[in-house]
């Protein structure tokens, strides 16, 4: 009997650890669903917020809509009553009030300025407009061409210190003698003679802007645009300050003026006459210099080359043969060349090339070797260049 009982007694323990055990893995199986159902709840919730603040974007942007659109004008001059003219786009001028809370050193004339329909009060001020012509211009926070890289122009380097690097590095050395430097620099000669380098490696020297145009860009169809188009490259220059302006093709607009009555004719003496005009209310000691550039010095008005203006001319000639013999080494120096590679003998049967087309050989000349499968440049390569490039110039 009393093993009955015994027996009985293990097999309800045994039923109890079961059910525990049963019971211990349901909890398990609960708590893993109600995990999984708290991460989904999660994940909804910030789907929701992200939708309601989606929501409220839209709604903004859908309120902008409903607004009343501003009127953009120009401010032509400010008054002291808290008064500003300004000019609309269909060319009216109004007097119109401005706010208090409106900062009056933002209304500056030339500023645009959004407008009530009302009763056309100022509502907002912007700065100036920039032509996406003038913004979209060649611009070099400060170029990485040096003196060292011009090879044969060192009385060019010389002059060109004098005229622009000197006014903005140390401008009250001119101060001390009791004399005004030179306003701008004409530098003329042929194509590809290193007149765009010149004007790089200054402004690299004096850690300025390096801001390129080519004069042709400011003759524009339109009636008054080459003259405005002139000013805001004066004021981008000022703005960037210490800068150098390079205006290359000068020629384009700056030859002699007639009598012509055709349009054309007209709006490039406009824009002439504003150019000369910047140039005469220019600060020569500023922080600004400027370097044109003409293939055509003798179609020159002489306008441009009175003093005060363009002061002084440099000539920049094709190189003779040392300075070819420089110009061959300064473009080498990173190249692969053969030991028996005589730079002396290439300069003297490369006579009458620029700088730029030896900066060509030398790039034909690596071609060439690239085509052999070779790893260095010899010298038949540069007079297989020499050929090539003294051919295309022939054609041309």
């Amino acid at each position: 009997m009393e093993s009955n009982t015994n027996a009985s007694k293990e097999e309800l323990i045994e039923t109890i650890e079961f059910l525990k055990e049963e019971n211990s893995k349901t909890v398990d199986e609960l708590m893993e669903k109600l995990r999984s159902i708290e991460g989904e709840q999660l994940k909804t919730n910030i789907s929701n917020r992200q939708l309601e603040g989606k929501i409220k974007e839209l709604k903004g942007e859908i309120n902008s809509f409903k607004k009343t659109p501003l009127i953009l004008a120009t401010v032509t001059e400010v008054f002291d009553n808290k008064q500003v003219g300004i000019q609309g786009a269909v060319g009216h001028e109004f007097l119109v009030n401005y706010p208090g809370s409106i900062d009056k050193e933002l209304l500056q004339p030339g500023a645009r300025v959004a407008l009530n329909q009302k009763n056309l009060g100022v509502v907002n001020v912007f700065p100036a407009k920039k032509d996406a012509d003038i913004t979209a211009m060649e611009i070099e926070e400060k170029p990485d061409v040096t003196y060292e890289d011009i090879g044969g122009l060192d009385h060019q380097i010389v002059e060109i210190k004098e005229t622009v690097e000197l006014p903005i590095t140390n401008p009250e050395i001119f101060e001390e003698i009791g004399i005004d430097p030179p306003k701008g620099i004409l530098l003329y000669g042929p194509p590809g003679t290193g007149k765009t380098l010149l004007a790089k490696a200054v402004a690299n020297k004096t850690n300025a802007t390096f801001i390129k145009i080519v004069a042709s860009e400011f003759v524009n169809k339109f009636l008054g645009e080459g003259a405005r188009y002139v000013r805001q490259v004066f004021d981008l220059a000022k703005e960037k300050s210490p800068a150098i302006i390079f205006i290359d093709e000068i020629d384009a607009i700056g030859t002699e003026r007639t009598a012509s009555s055709e349009g054309a004719d007209r709006e490039v003496q406009r824009t002439l006459m504003q150019l000369l005009a910047e140039l005469d209310g220019f600060d020569s000691r500023g922080d600004v210099g400027i370097v044109a550039a003409t293939n055509r010095p003798d179609i020159l008005d002489e306008a441009l080359l009175r003093p005060g203006r363009f002061d002084r001319a440099i000539q920049v000639p094709n190189p003779n043969k040392e300075s070819r013999e420089k110009i061959l080494e300064i473009h080498t120096k990173r190249m692969k060349l053969d030991d028996n590679i005589d730079f002396e003998n290439i300069s003297e049967i490369t006579e009458g090339l620029s700088g730029a087309d030896l900066k060509a050989v030398c790039t034909e000349a690596g071609m060439f070797a690239i085509r052999a499968e070779r790893k260095k440049v010899i010298s038949k390569d540069f007079l297989d260049a020499i050929d090539k490039i003294m051919t295309n110039i022939r054609i041309t």
